[in-house]
């Protein structure tokens, strides 16, 4: 019987200085594809084949990664109260998983 997967390790703790000016403000991870954040599609892609347990690997002023995964209930209660079920069953989702953060 093969072992399953059952983490999966984002390394994110570089300086971004290749993709300056932009990631002055914000981590190169956090810089948007279309509609999401970068890490947001890799941690979709692992969720996607199973994977329950996320530890990101971050550095100093990488602080919006953790942000961005943290359970936001205030949100959540908008989003019941403004009828958009559908972001807030994609949230939903990413709070049944634990997230790790190492730095």
């Amino acid at each position: 019987m093969a072992n399953k997967v059952k983490k999966a390790v984002f390394p994110a703790a570089g300086l971004g200085t290749r993709f300056l000016p932009a990631t002055k403000a914000s981590p190169k991870e956090m810089l948007p594809i279309v509609d999401k954040p970068m890490i947001q599609y890799a941690v979709e892609e692992a969720e996607a084949c199973g994977i329950k347990e996320f530890i990101m690997i971050t550095g100093k002023s990488k602080r919006a990664i953790e942000d961005h995964f943290d359970y936001a209930w205030e949100l959540e209660e908008t989003l019941k109260s403004k009828g958009k079920k559908t972001i807030l069953k994609e949230i939903q989702l990413l709070a049944q998983h634990q997230f790790a953060y190492i730095r």
